[in-house]
């Protein structure tokens, strides 16, 4: 199972699509609250944060879940533009596992979500 934090429509569409099609089962999660609860109940093999939701608070809610010694070992993947740059490097102090710009992303998610925690390199 695959955590989504993502508010984004177009890639939550996108995420659910490619998803189903890889037969991978996800939870949405649109609050940091949501996201904690889900990563505990759930145990997820992978964390997605879209790093632009002001909804999720990635970086906080990435750190938060790199501190918990129950959580801490869920990978975590986000995704932004690649012209935040500040923002890059805040989800890196946070302890998100691979960061990658937008466009990235969408093109290598099929393979994100087969690998479920394991991002390809």
């Amino acid at each position: 199972m695959i955590l989504v934090a993502v508010d984004d429509l177009l890639f939550s569409s996108k995420i659910r699509a490619a998803a189903r099609h890889a037969g991978v089962e996800l939870a949405f999660a649109r609050t940091p609250a949501g996201v904690l609860e889900q990563a505990r109940t759930q145990r997820p093999s992978l964390a997605i944060f879209d790093l632009d939701s002001a909804a999720v608070d990635p970086i906080a809610t990435i750190a938060a879940m790199k501190r918990d010694p129950a959580l801490g070992s869920i990978r975590t993947v986000g995704f932004v533009s690649h012209v935040h740059t500040a923002l890059i490097e805040a989800a890196r102090e946070a302890g998100a596992d691979e960061i990658m710009p937008r466009s990235a992303f969408a093109g290598r998610l099929p393979e994100i979500l087969q690998a479920g925690g394991t991002v390809p390199s």
